[in-house]
């Protein structure tokens, strides 16, 4: 499926902020399982010593995360005080616009690196629509 795309953002927790990113955290996620249908997979993941945060989700395509941008987007900011972004990854052929809006989450959330990764080669057993 040429169209899947996948997304990976890191951050470092601030100090202190744990328990704080955590409840805003299960929030997101309940808010996307509930408004976001087409999206696969929505996961967090902080490191043993609770330092970094990692927010992975797969799409099936690029409208799925150009959606998720939009629907879950007013509730990125809340966030700010929690983290600081390092980085986020792209996995796949996003548009240009797409690009755009992770870019100024990057800022908003800790100005960090936004990374697009095209596909070179490689196969998925997704289910086909």
């Amino acid at each position: 499926m040429d169209g899947f795309i996948a997304y990976l953002d890191t951050s470092e927790v601030r100090a202190g902020k744990l328990d704080e990113l955590k409840a805003a955290m299960a929030e997101l996620a309940a808010f996307v399982e509930v408004n976001e249908p087409r999206i696969l997979a929505y996961r967090v993941y902080i490191s043993a010593d609770g330092s970094t945060m990692s927010v992975l989700h797969f799409h099936p395509d690029v409208a799925s995360l150009e959606f998720h941008m939009q629907v879950a987007g007013p509730k990125f900011s809340p966030i700010a005080p929690f983290i600081k972004m390092r980085s986020i990854e792209v996995f796949g052929r996003p548009t240009e616009e797409l690009v755009a809006q992770l870019h100024a989450k990057a800022r908003l959330l800790g100005d960090a690196a936004v990374i697009v990764r095209d596909l070179h080669a490689g196969f998925d057993r997704l289910p086909q629509d």
